[in-house]
């Protein structure tokens, strides 16, 4: 049985990860402590927008040593490449690229790559990929969730990401989801500290409740 990624491993303590698309570093330290005092343990800043590796960084320095920071978007091994530089240790992307994934796993970094298909999702487990972003989850449904997780290897995480509500999460945990990705339902360019802790603290509760 192979063993089990030390940074899996942290993640499924709180497999929440915030996706804090347009981020800007001057609020970066705010909003990251905002989601962590809310109990998120995982935050991805993706890379198609100004300024992500800056915000990496910034979070990486001032976050407890506990959460996992990471980018997403991440399409090419240069990508992969900046985000470690920046202290990232997560990689996040929409796709199932296996020279990504392999970089990513070569510098040690938790490798969580997009797939939709049964073929992207086996493709991504034989390039190394320690978890499955299911993307874009509303285009697979909670059915082809639950079919997928039938044919995966037992014990696969699988994230949905898309759309996740707190109040949506249940059918997707029957059907086998072991964490969610949350976007602009958490965060959007200009939401202060206070809104995005009051978001988090619901997406949070519905999960320990569940």
């Amino acid at each position: 049985m192979t063993a089990v990624h030390p940074l899996l491993t942290q993640a499924r303590r709180m497999p929440l990860v915030a996706i804090l698309r347009g981020l800007d570093p001057a609020n970066a330290e705010a909003i990251g402590a905002a989601l962590v005092q809310s109990g998120f343990r995982a935050l991805e800043v993706p890379l198609n927008r100004p300024g992500a590796l800056e915000c990496i960084e910034i979070l990486g320095r001032t976050l407890p040593a506990d959460v996992l920071v990471g980018g997403g978007t991440m399409l090419t091994p240069e990508h992969v490449d900046a985000v470690h530089a920046a202290g990232g240790r997560l990689m996040v992307s929409p796709n199932c690229d296996a020279r990504v994934i392999a970089r990513a796993v070569s510098l040690g970094m938790l490798a969580v790559p997009g797939v939709v298909t049964p073929t992207e999702a086996f493709a991504a487990l034989q390039a190394g990929a320690h978890a499955l972003k299911l993307f874009p989850c509303d285009m697979v449904g909670v059915g082809g969730l639950k079919a997928l997780k039938s044919v995966l290897p037992a014990g696969t995480d699988l994230w949905p990401v898309g759309g996740i509500a707190p109040d949506t999460m249940a059918p997707w945990i029957a059907a086998g989801a072991t964490g969610f990705g949350i976007g602009s339902q958490l965060y959007t360019p200009g939401k202060s500290a206070r809104d995005v802790t009051d978001m988090a603290v619901k997406y949070v509760q519905a999960w320990q409740a569940l």
